[in-house]
């Protein structure tokens, strides 16, 4: 297909906003509530139902949110990135504040007790902010806001990570670090010595399959959210070890 020079930008812009809507990115807003659970250095927030460790060192840090069920999906949405503001709420609202960006890396339970307050019990659609995030679009004394959020492509720097734990007989690994639709939807392993074998999802964003790969040089092919698929290839080399994690040299 020829192209105009004069048709080359709407050409580039079309071809983006294609691929965003392909990858789940809805441009309009969508209403929801939040909270915020932990203090200002977050260390409520480390770990959790996503299988991260520490959010810091793992390049999350602070700009994290839990989910309410409604939006969890059973810890596939782990990953994924959310534009949120403060809307409608004059009294707790910082008046000019910037829409805040976070990463879905935990679970935000319902609690069937409550007859109110009931903000991650289904089919609500929650967040459950850092400290830091919340008190950036809203004073912290205001508890719960409403708000809008939509969701955005994540910017993550460097190759995605493959974390390795279990043993010799179960492989369970933790993928984080996912760019573009953030989230992961299938993993595929294959060893040096192997075919290609479909990993079954765990929790959050681990992943694992029964076989015993020690030994062997580890490739990976990963589906995200989007529909888009990449292969990695010997991402572990052939003396990995669990409790290790090794990075790939691409991103989606």
């Amino acid at each position: 297909m020829v192209v105009s020079h004069s048709l080359i930008p709407l050409f580039f812009f079309m071809t983006l906003l294609v691929h965003a809507m392909s990858s789940g990115i809805d441009l309009t807003w969508h209403d929801a509530r939040a909270t915020f659970y932990g203090d200002a250095f977050g260390a409520d927030t480390m770990q959790g139902a996503c299988g991260y460790n520490n959010l810091f060192e793992q390049g999350y840090g602070l700009a994290t949110t839990a989910l309410s069920s409604a939006l969890f999906n059973n810890g596939l949405t782990c990953g994924a990135c959310f534009q949120i503001k403060c809307v409608n709420d004059p009294q707790w609202c910082i008046k000019g504040a910037t829409p805040i960006t976070v990463t879905a890396t935990n679970y935000c339970p319902p609690d069937y007790t409550k007859t109110t307050d009931i903000w991650c019990n289904p089919p609500q659609e929650h967040f459950d902010l850092s400290y830091k995030m919340f008190t950036s679009i809203a004073y912290y004394k205001a508890g719960v806001i409403p708000v809008k959020y939509r969701r955005v492509p994540c910017i993550k720097r460097g190759g995605v990570r493959f974390e390795l734990k279990g043993n010799p007989y179960f492989l369970m690994v933790l993928i984080y670090n996912v760019a573009n639709a953030g989230d992961v939807t299938n993993v595929s392993i294959c060893g040096s010595k192997t075919d290609w074998m479909t990993m079954s999802h765990n929790w959050g964003q681990n992943w694992n399959v029964n076989m015993n790969l020690v030994g062997q040089s580890l490739s990976f092919w990963v589906t995200t959210s989007s529909g888009v698929s990449l292969e990695f290839r010997h991402v572990a080399p052939s003396n990995w070890q669990f409790g290790q994690t090794y990075k790939s040299r691409q991103n989606f």
